[in-house]
C-alpha cells in the first residue's frame, strides 16, 4: 500500500470530507481565536492611521474588540460567535495572563515582537486533538523590563527576549500544557496541566474561560446572546449559534460578567455594564465585588486555585458540549478519549511520513504541521462598515474616507484563513498563504483549496482584478505565486480536481490582466511592482522611488510574470486534456511567457558581464542605470522554468501546432526554449527564461559559500556585499546596501523583516523546484561545482536535494547538542521562525509558525518520496 493509500484509511483523514466548497462539520471548532486582536488595522479608529497606539496592549484587558477576539491557547467556532481560553495568575502579576505580551513597532528595537514562551505542538487537520504548552512565570511578569531595554537598544544591538530577563532562572515558572481532544464535533474535552517545576511549593489560579465575541455593541445582533449558571454547568445562549455546555472537575467558583468595555477605567464615561470585561480580573487579582452575583453575562470563567508542591502537577479538565449535553463523565471516559485521540493523530502523522524519513525529520514535520492549523483564525474585516462607521457609535475621522484602503469598500471578509503568525501577523497576506497553501494541502486539501479560491471571490479580489496583499495596505502588490500553489496543490491532492482548478484558473485570468495594464507602464513587457514582499532588499524603497529619477524596470518583477505566464500556461495545459477549449488560452500564455523572456534581454536586465539579473533604473533624460545588487531580485528568474513532455503534442494538437508556428515564425522571441530527446527518441522542450548556460553562471555565487551559499540554505543578499557595499548616487539620492545576515539596520517597512542577508523559506524553496525541474530536464549532461570551488560536481538534482537539507539542518541537533534556528533555548519543540541569520542560522522576526518557513513539511516529504541520489 503507497502512502497516501494508507493515508486516507486512517480515521483522522475520512473525518475531513473531500469537497472544498462544504465545511466538514469536525471543522466547526478550531484555534480560530488569534493570539492578538489589539494592534491591528480593524481595531484602528484613529486620524492617523496609528493602529498600534490607538489600541495597545494595556488596554485590551479592559476594551472590547470590535472585529476579533484573542486569548491564549483558546479555540471558538467557525464564525467566532463564542470563544473558550484560558488565564492564569500567579499572585505576582498586576492583571491576569488572558493574552501573550509583546512589544509594538515602535517599541521594539526591531519592530513588534512577541515576548512569550509557548509552543503549538500537535494538532489534527480536523482539530480533533491539539497540544498547545505555555511557560508562565512564578515571578512577577517583566513587562517594563522587556519594554524599557528593548527601547535602550538600538537596531544594530539584538533584541532583547524573556529568556535575558532570567525569569526562568531556577526553574521558577509553570509548565503548562493544554490538549484538546473531540469526542464529536460538538463536544470537545480540554485538560490543562500545570507542573510546577521550582524547587519551592506555589500557587496557580487556573481559570478556563467562555466568552461571546462583542457583535451587539456594534447593533449587529438582533439579540444579545447570554451565558448563565445551572449548578455546576455554565450554559450558553446565542441566536444562531444555539445552546452550550461547559462544566469542570473538582472544586471551582463560577464567576461572570459582560464581554463589554470598561468605559469608567479607559476614558472617564459611563459603561453599558456594571460588569464589565475586566470585572472577573479585578475580582481575581484585587479582591474587588466586581463580577456578577447574579451569575448571568457575556464572558464567564471557572476560577480554581491550586497550591501545589515542587515539581508536582496539577490537572483540571472540562467539558465543553455544543448543541447537547455531554455524555463524557470527567474520569475514565475523559482519559480513554485523549488516548484514542492522540492514537489517531499517530496513524495519521505515521501514514504521512515517507518510509524514508527519520524520526527526527518526522517529528520536525509533525510540529510544522501542527503550527500551521493552529494558524488558522477567525478573520472578520468590513472595510466599508470600518471607514463609515456603525449606526449608533461616533462616526469614524474624516481622513478614513481617504485613507488606508479606502478603495477596497467593497472587502468584506468573515472567514477562517491561514495567518503567517498568530501574534505578529494575524491578518492573511496573499503571497504568504500561497505558499501556506502547499503544506496545509498535505494534510486538508479541501482547505487548502478554500484558501485559495476565497482570495479570488468577489468579496475579496479587487473590481480591477488585484488581490489584497494585507490589511496594512492592500494596494500592494504580491508576488503573483497564486497560480503556481493552485497547480501545485492540485498535484499533491492527487491530480483529479479539475472543478477546483478551473475554478481558480478563471479568477486568476482577470488577476492576470490587472498585471499586464497595471504593473506594465511602457507596454514593453517588463514589470515594476515595488518592493514586491522582499522589504528592505534593495538600497532604497522600491515601492518609492523619486519621480525625478524616471522608473526603476524591475528584474524580480518581470521574471514574477513569466513564472505567472507559465503557472497558467501549465494550469491551461491540465485543463485542456479534459476540454480543449483551454488550449487557445495556453497558446496565450505561452507567447505571454516569450515576449516576457525575450524583453528581459532586450531591456538589459540579464548583465552579461556580471552573469546575474539586476533592476535597471531608467532616468528621464534616457540614460539607465543597473542596480548592481547580488540579491534574490536577480534569482527569480531561475524559476520561471517549465517542460513539456512529449505527450503534450499528441494531448493539446492545437497548441501544439502554434506552438511551431511561433518558433519557426518569430525567432526572436525562441531564445527561452531549449530542446532534449527523451530515451525512446522524443523530444522534450524546456521554457525558461534562464537557459542552462545561465544557470550554470547564475550557480557559480549561488553555490559558492562566500556569496549566497549559507550553511542552512541560500541567503537573500550575497555575503560579497559584507566586503563590498552597494553605493548609489543618483542625482539627488544616494544610497548604501550593506550584507546584513540578521536582523535589519534599516527602518524601512518598519523594520521588524530583514531580506539584506537571511535565508527566507519561501524563495529557497522556490529554486529548490526550479532546480529538480532543470535537473529532470539536463539530466547527467549538466554538472555543477557544489559548493563552489570545491572541486565535487553534482548534478542539478543533486544540488535542489542538498539544499533541502541544509534548511531541514535548521531544526535538527547539531554537535553541540543545540538547534541553529534555537541557539538560545533547549527544548524538544521547536519554533518556525519567519527568516534566519544568514550566518548562523539562529531564527529570527516572528517565531510562531510564520507559514511559509513551515514549507518543511512538504519538504521532507518530498526528499522522502525523492528517488534523487544524494551528494
Amino acid at each position: 500500500m503507497d502512502r497516501k493509500a494508507k493515508l486516507r484509511r486512517t480515521t483522522e483523514y475520512e473525518r475531513l470530507g473531500s469537497e472544498y466548497v462544504d465545511v466538514s462539520q469536525w471543522r466547526k471548532w478550531g484555534p480560530y481565536l488569534a493570539e492578538r486582536a489589539w494592534g491591528t488595522v480593524r481595531e484602528d479608529y484613529s486620524s492617523n492611521g496609528d493602529s498600534w497606539n490607538y489600541f495597545p496592549f494595556e488596554e485590551a484587558l479592559s476594551r472590547a474588540y470590535r472585529w476579533n477576539e484573542d486569548g491564549l491557547g483558546g479555540i471558538c467556532d467557525i464564525e467566532q460567535n463564542l470563544c473558550l481560553g484560558l488565564a492564569f495568575w500567579n499572585e505576582k502579576d498586576p492583571f491576569l495572563k488572558e493574552r501573550l505580551f509583546g512589544l509594538t513597532n515602535s517599541q521594539g528595537n526591531h519592530g513588534e515582537d512577541v515576548k512569550e514562551r509557548y509552543w503549538y505542538i500537535d494538532s489534527t487537520p480536523s482539530h480533533s486533538w491539539m497540544h498547545f504548552r505555555y511557560h508562565y512565570p512564578q515571578q512577577p511578569f517583566p513587562y517594563q523590563e522587556l519594554l524599557e531595554e528593548n527601547q535602550r537598544r538600538s537596531r544594530d544591538e539584538a533584541e532583547y527576549e524573556i529568556e535575558d530577563t532570567h525569569i526562568f532562572d531556577d526553574d521558577k515558572f509553570w509548565e503548562i500544557d493544554v490538549v484538546y481532544a473531540k469526542e464529536s464535533p460538538g463536544i470537545i474535552a480540554f485538560e490543562i496541566s500545570a507542573r510546577n517545576c521550582s524547587s519551592e511549593s506555589a500557587t496557580l489560579h487556573i481559570l478556563p474561560s467562555i466568552w461571546f465575541r462583542d457583535t451587539w455593541s456594534w447593533r449587529v445582533e438582533a439579540q444579545k446572546p447570554s451565558l448563565s449558571l445551572d449548578g455546576d454547568t455554565i450554559v450558553s445562549s446565542h441566536p444562531r449559534l444555539g445552546t452550550s455546555y461547559l462544566k469542570g472537575d473538582g472544586e471551582y467558583k463560577a464567576l461572570f460578567c459582560d464581554n463589554e468595555s470598561n468605559n469608567e477605567r479607559l476614558f472617564g464615561s459611563a459603561s453599558t455594564t456594571q460588569y464589565p470585561k475586566d470585572a472577573i480580573n479585578d475580582y481575581v487579582v484585587t479582591g474587588a465585588t466586581t463580577t456578577n452575583p447574579a451569575n448571568t453575562g457575556t464572558k464567564a470563567a471557572l476560577h480554581y486555585l491550586r497550591e501545589v508542591e515542587a515539581g508536582q502537577t496539577t490537572v483540571v479538565r472540562v467539558v465543553f458540549s455544543h448543541g447537547e449535553e455531554s455524555p463524557i463523565d470527567l474520569s475514565d471516559d475523559f482519559s480513554d478519549l485523549l488516548v484514542k485521540r492522540r492514537a489517531e493523530a499517530d496513524e495519521f502523522y505515521g501514514a504521512l511520513s515517507p518510509k524514508a524519513t527519520s524520526s527526527e525529520e518526522a517529528s520536525i514535520m509533525r510540529q510544522a504541521f501542527a503550527g500551521m492549523l493552529w494558524s488558522k483564525q477567525f478573520y472578520h474585516f468590513d472595510v466599508e462598515r470600518w471607514i463609515d462607521g456603525d449606526p449608533g457609535q461616533p462616526s469614524p475621522p474624516d481622513e478614513r474616507s481617504s485613507g488606508r484602503n479606502a478603495s477596497w469598500r467593497h472587502f468584506h471578509a468573515l472567514d477562517v484563513i491561514s495567518m503567517p503568525d498568530t501574534w505578529e501577523y494575524p491578518w492573511f497576506a496573499a503571497w504568504d498563504l500561497a505558499f501556506h497553501c502547499i503544506t496545509l494541502s498535505h494534510v486538508d486539501a479541501a482547505f487548502a483549496k478554500r484558501q485559495l479560491i476565497l482570495m479570488c471571490r468577489e468579496w475579496y479580489m479587487h473590481p480591477s482584478g488585484a488581490l489584497p496583499a494585507y490589511e496594512w495596505a492592500f494596494d500592494d502588490a504580491n508576488p503573483p505565486v497564486h497560480a503556481w500553489a493552485a497547480l501545485r496543490v492540485f498535484e499533491i491532492d492527487g491530480d483529479d480536481d479539475y472543478d477546483f482548478l478551473e475554478r481558480v484558473f478563471h479568477k486568476l485570468l482577470i488577476n492576470f490582466t490587472w498585471w499586464v495594464n497595471r504593473k506594465d507602464t511602457e507596454g514593453n513587457n517588463v514589470f515594476q511592482g515595488g518592493f514586491l514582499g522582499l522589504d528592505n532588499i534593495g538600497p532604497f524603497n522600491r515601492s518609492d522611488l523619486p519621480p525625478t529619477l524616471g522608473r526603476l524596470e524591475q528584474s524580480d518583477g518581470t521574471a514574477w510574470m513569466a513564472f505567472y505566464s507559465l503557472s497558467m500556461l501549465d494550469i491551461a495545459l491540465v485543463l485542456a486534456e479534459h476540454d480543449d477549449t483551454y488550449e487557445d488560452v495556453a497558446t496565450k500564455f505561452f507567447e505571454h511567457f516569450a515576449y516576457i523572456a525575450a524583453a528581459m534581454d532586450a531591456q538589459g536586465l540579464w548583465n552579461e558581464e556580471d552573469g546575474f539579473y539586476f533592476d535597471i533604473v531608467r532616468f528621464a533624460d534616457g540614460g539607465s542605470q543597473p542596480l548592481r545588487a547580488f540579491s534574490m531580485v536577480g534569482l527569480i528568474a531561475m524559476c520561471a522554468v517549465t517542460i513539456l513532455e512529449p505527450e503534450v503534442s499528441s494531448l493539446v494538437p492545437q497548441f501544439t501546432r502554434r506552438l511551431n508556428w511561433f518558433i519557426n515564425n518569430k525567432p526572436q522571441y525562441s531564445g527561452a526554449i531549449s530542446y532534449s530527446i527523451n530515451d525512446d527518441d522524443q523530444k522534450r522542450i524546456l521554457l525558461s527564461v534562464v537557459s542552462p548556460e545561465r544557470l550554470c553562471r547564475i550557480l557559480g555565487r549561488v553555490l559558492d559559500e562566500d556569496e549566497f551559499l549559507s550553511p542552512h540554505g541560500i541567503r537573500a543578499l550575497s555575503k560579497y556585499h559584507k566586503d563590498n557595499p552597494l553605493h548609489l548616487n543618483l542625482g539627488n539620492v544616494e544610497a548604501r546596501l550593506d550584507y546584513e545576515p540578521g536582523e535589519s539596520s534599516s527602518p524601512l517597512f518598519g523594520g521588524n523583516s530583514n531580506w539584506r542577508g537571511p535565508v527566507w523559506f519561501p524563495l529557497n524553496y522556490l529554486v529548490i523546484e526550479a532546480l529538480s525541474r532543470f535537473g529532470s530536464f539536463c539530466g547527467d549532461q549538466v554538472k555543477i561545482e557544489y559548493p563552489s570551488g570545491s572541486g565535487n560536481n553534482a548534478t542539478l538534482a543533486q544540488v535542489s536535494n542538498a539544499l533541502t537539507k541544509r534548511l531541514t539542518s535548521l531544526f535538527q541537533i547539531d554537535e553541540s547538542g543545540s538547534r541553529p534556528a534555537m541557539p538560545k533555548i533547549k527544548s524538544q519543540y521547536l519554533y518556525f521562525h519567519e527568516y534566519f541569520n544568514g550566518d548562523t542560522g539562529e531564527g529570527l522576526g516572528a517565531s510562531h509558525q510564520t507559514g511559509w518557513t513551515g514549507l518543511i513539511g512538504d519538504l521532507i516529504i518530498r526528499s522522502g518520496d525523492s528517488n534523487n541520489s544524494q551528494i
